[in-house]
């Protein structure tokens, strides 16, 4: 199993994205800003992913604290990582796990000591981790069944263990119809501008031993029309309270012609990443990255000089195109508030 994140001896160690699929390489972190770069430069990447490691990187800012300035500083490193990536619920969802439980700490003990709290931000942690790779198994289990011997799976930037704490998501699904014996193959979107389809899922497909085929976005369409796709699984950065999904740029597109062309559409994302405070999609914020990103193949130039480029780094999928959303409670349909209600779903009950 790939080792996206972890924690070792007061350290955060991570799996570089960006090295791959030609290099395997790990990045060891021992200053809290130091993960924040990692989060920025898309070092580590994808929604579960990154909120842990901003969990990690508050108890390793939290850990290099002087006693005295822990109760001052702690919130600024909290307020540092809500400032890197402002789609993704589940780095806000993490951030607000490790207030809690520094707050609950404080409160429960008048005269607790600082290594006792930098003890509890370390399990705690470690403790989202664990519950993530969990969710992701568990998601596998419940999504598995929607996927027959014999499919054809098309999926869209990356939303596997490299994406998550272990495991994945939508790479989790189809990684347990493939476990279970269920002769599949999956159609890989390249996932343009930063090609996390070629680069990553392909690797993690490859590595799995899992057979898959690489894809140009536009193809996708095409292959759906000829009847080469029997169902769309994706992951996803934040759900809003009505089931609009909030992911990798291209999603959309893919979902209209999922629904023109009758294939299911399935996202499949953790309870953590749906927000309830959302009412619909029209309210997630939608991050805008750097135009070079697009301007450039991998460093070198595509477009003439001085010409610019728009480069959202996620869209919003409309409930309506969504056959299920696939979480560790369960295989959640329209409507989806309900749904997420029915569920237990936190703030939902």
């Amino acid at each position: 199993m790939i080792k996206t994140i972890s924690w070792d001896r007061g350290a955060v160690v991570m799996i570089d994205q960006r090295a791959l699929p030609h290099e395997e390489r790990y990045i060891t972190c021992r200053e809290y800003r130091e993960v924040i770069d990692a989060i920025n430069d898309m070092t580590i990447r994808g929604a579960p992913a990154v909120g842990i490691a901003a969990a990690m990187g508050i108890a390793l800012g939290a850990l290099n604290l002087p006693g005295k300035q822990l109760k001052e500083d702690f919130y600024s490193i909290c307020d540092a990582f809500s400032r890197t990536r402002p789609t993704a619920v589940n780095l806000f969802w993490a951030i607000d796990r490790m207030k809690s439980r520094f707050e609950k700490e404080f409160a429960s003990t008048p005269n607790i000591k600082a290594a006792a709290v930098k003890k509890a931000l370390t399990e705690e942690a470690l403790r989202i981790l664990e519950e993530d790779v969990r969710a992701n198994r568990q998601m596998g289990i419940h999504g598995k069944r929607l996927i027959k011997d014999g499919d054809t799976i098309l999926t869209h930037c990356n939303a596997g263990a490299l994406a998550t704490g272990g495991y994945g998501t939508a790479l989790g699904v189809i990684r347990a119809a493939h476990e279970e014996g269920k002769k599949i193959h999956v159609l890989v979107d390249e996932t343009r501008p930063l090609l996390q389809g070629a680069r990553l899922t392909a690797w993690e497909m490859k590595n799995e031993g899992i057979p898959a085929t690489l894809i140009t976005d536009s193809m996708a369409g095409s292959f759906m029309k000829r009847g080469m796709v029997n169902l769309v699984i994706v992951g996803a950065d934040r759900i809003a309270a009505n089931g609009d999904v909030a992911n990798k740029i291209g999603t959309y597109s893919l979902a209209v012609l999922a629904k023109a062309n009758r294939v299911p559409f399935y996202v499949a994302a953790p309870i953590s990443t749906i927000d309830r405070h959302t009412r619909t999609g029209n309210e997630i914020p939608i991050e805008e990255r750097k135009e070079k990103e697009v301007l450039r193949f991998h460093g070198t130039k595509i477009a003439p000089g001085g010409f610019n480029a728009y480069n959202p780094a996620f869209d919003v999928t409309p409930n309506r195109y969504i056959t299920a959303i696939i979480t560790e409670k369960g295989i959640i349909t329209a409507p989806f508030l309900k749904g997420f209600k029915e569920s237990g779903s936190q703030g939902f009950e």
